[in-house]
């Protein structure tokens, strides 16, 4: 089993998580086992997502990382791909307004480059109405792929050594993390993966050093505030030492 929760009745030893990301997996599988294109899965996901982002906030939960399009994706076929973006145009169309009355404020990793223009200004349009907002930010990993933007952020290090601004020696890791496109968030506590299968797909490989991981078998159509309720229950459970010792141990 994918889903070793600890009892979730038992009482919680630590805090909630503050950044919760989560890869989104299965969707064409939970298609495929009803008889439906894999089309009808990604819409059922959309869905999911909603369910997500409503029980983020209800959960006091400040930070929601979803992975929706991977530099990877683009191998899919074109009628796939063209159905996803446009999906995710649905989605802002249809759901900014609630998410900017509930004080959402949405973000945006990745790159930019062949993505269409018209999605572009959508997520623009989005990020620029929700910026001021204080309540649950939602970054969208849109075209990411972690070995991209590592790779972005050391070549900007080395243009600043070669111009004079930085040394070598005073490359950091901080320096690092200050040049990634999530520089201005707190790394993920809890990092959720559906559909059983249990690796990290290019996905925050900087950022998830220290978070605590959870393969869950459900495919993503029918993750639910349920599943997140358990998983923060689990998280909560575990004994987060960050290289240090045991509580127990003092």
């Amino acid at each position: 089993m994918t889903e070793p929760f600890n009892d979730p009745t038992r009482a919680a030893l630590g805090p909630n998580p503050r950044h919760v990301a989560i890869i989104m997996d299965g969707n064409g599988r939970w298609a495929e086992a009803r008889g439906l294109p894999r089309f009808a899965g990604h819409t059922a996901g959309v869905e999911a997502v909603r369910r997500t982002v409503r029980a983020s906030i209800e959960l006091g939960i400040e930070y929601l990382t979803i992975y929706s399009f991977s530099t990877e994706n683009w191998t899919r076929p074109p009628t796939e791909i063209e159905f996803l973006m446009g999906l995710m145009k649905r989605f802002i169309r249809a759901d900014l307004a609630e998410l900017h009355k509930n004080g959402v404020r949405i973000r945006l990793i990745g790159e930019r480059d062949g993505v269409d223009p018209e999605l572009l200004n959508l997520i623009d349009e989005s990020v620029q109405v929700t910026s001021d907002n204080s309540g649950l930010t939602l970054i969208i990993a849109f075209n990411y792929g972690a070995r991209v933007e590592i790779t972005k952020a050391a070549r900007r290090l080395a243009q600043d050594v070669e111009a004079g601004r930085l040394k070598a020696i005073e490359i950091t890791p901080e320096r690092l993390n200050a040049a990634l496109d999530t520089s201005a968030m707190p790394d993920p506590d809890l990092l959720i993966r559906t559909s059983g299968e249990q690796r990290l797909s290019n996905f925050l490989l900087w950022q998830l050093a220290y978070a605590e991981f959870l393969f869950l078998d459900v495919f993503w159509p029918d993750f639910d505030k349920a599943h997140l309720e358990r998983a923060v229950a689990e998280f909560r459970s575990r004994d987060r030492r960050f290289g240090g010792v045991t509580r127990s141990a003092g």
